[in-house]
């Protein structure tokens, strides 16, 4: 007989495929506007518009304040079909999803004064516990500089790691910060060669008091520990850093999936300069490098969509994976933006030199990808150890957490 689960996992998937649906009529727009973004540093305001009117940006917002609250699994491909259409907006909505899934994690307090108050309201953050925090009589005075800010252009909180201290100046561990962005400071930092759209730029904040309800424990989140008093929404119960590390590589299959459109297309009236060959499409060689690319890019989705699997079964069954487990979710999310890295490059060899002219969407694809997929918590060659020393017993002290 159908129970309870049953119906709620078809809410999900009906749910996720009319914001999918809806998400991939904006590629056109998305496309339209993606040169545009990068020369201007920053997703436009059209195409956040629409994005927002299409409901991308709730994929992980509580159901309480009208969002979807889905997984990883749909956030992977919501961002995925964003970025298809342009590579900087599906970050932004990859990054700042995942950063309203922390809000999840926060007291209800804290969520209702993000979510209540604004149900559109967007988040970005870095969980880098780069400032510092004093704590003091009711909350703790924060200050700090975070670089790298995805989706800072066009949020209205943010979510900051900082290293505590208590009012003796003995360590209080690891934390984040829910703050208004009306209390930060951008400062213009990001000039970079691909995911240029992004704004990813610095926030600074100065002193700024945060009230105890709008701080997390980091130590208690990476353990499965959160603040949130609604424990029975298994979304979030889902582990910390997995779930913040695996969420990056949805844009990246976004991008290999739109590259190889975009070849396979071409190659029906693209020819092959010193050959016989009119079409690309009747060259055995040719056909060889798009199916190696194809498959390449198949294998990034495998690994990525086995990786959120994992996750979201342990969420499920309210338990935190174990080291082994999240050793390998961080290696399938490595191995996944390492291949459509290497899948963008076959394609742009396959295709020709043409991708690299400013008309083509192709080279802006090729660096999106390869700006995105250096992220320092998808270091392919950190991973792979990790995932080594897992499966060998050997101790992982080579990071803080995983």
């Amino acid at each position: 007989m159908p129970n309870e689960n049953d119906a709620t996992d078809d809410h999900a998937s009906s749910a996720l495929a009319d914001l999918l649906a809806r998400v991939e009529s904006l590629r056109p727009v998305l496309t339209a506007n993606a040169g545009q973004g990068s020369s201007d540093r920053r997703v436009p305001p059209e195409s956040i518009a629409a994005l927002t009117g299409a409901g991308a940006f709730k994929v992980m917002v509580p159901r309480r304040y009208g969002g979807y609250e889905l997984g990883v699994r749909a956030l992977l491909d919501v961002s995925a079909a964003v970025a298809a259409g342009d590579g900087g907006a599906g970050w932004v909505t990859s990054l700042t999803g995942v950063c309203a899934w922390m809000v999840g994690l926060y007291s209800g307090k804290a969520q209702d004064e993000v979510f209540g108050a604004d149900p559109d309201a967007r988040v970005c953050g870095s969980g880098s516990p780069i400032g510092t925090g004093v704590q003091v009589d009711g909350g703790w005075r924060v200050s700090g500089r975070w670089p790298y800010i995805s989706g800072s252009l066009h949020a209205g909180w943010a979510t900051l790691g900082f290293l505590g201290s208590d009012g003796s100046g003995q360590p209080a561990g690891p934390a984040m910060a829910l703050v208004p962005m009306a209390e930060c400071t951008l400062e213009d930092t990001w000039h970079t060669a691909g995911m240029r759209a992004t704004g990813s730029n610095t926030l600074v904040v100065q002193d700024v008091f945060v009230p105890d309800h709008r701080v997390l424990s980091v130590s208690l989140a990476a353990e499965s520990r959160y603040a949130s008093e609604y424990g029975g929404e298994s979304v979030y119960r889902a582990a910390f850093l997995p779930t913040a590390t695996l969420v990056l590589v949805g844009p990246l299959l976004g991008l290999g999936r739109a590259a190889l459109e975009y070849v396979r297309e071409a190659a029906g009236r693209k020819g092959i300069v010193a050959t016989t060959f009119a079409r690309q499409a009747d060259s055995a060689g040719f056909q060889m490098q798009l199916a190696e690319a194809g498959m390449t890019i198949d294998t990034a989705h495998l690994h990525a969509h086995r990786a959120a699997a994992d996750i979201e079964d342990h969420a499920a069954r309210g338990t935190h994976p174990d080291q082994l487990a999240r050793a390998r979710i961080r290696a399938d999310t490595a191995w996944a933006a390492e291949h459509v890295v290497t899948a963008l490059t076959l394609l742009l060899d396959a295709h020709g030199s043409g991708g690299f002219a400013e008309s083509s969407p192709l080279h802006r694809m090729w660096l999106d990808a390869n700006v995105g997929a250096r992220h320092a918590l998808i270091n392919p060659a950190v991973s792979k150890e990790i995932y080594g020393r897992a499966l060998l017993g050997v101790d992982i002290d080579i990071v803080a957490a995983f």
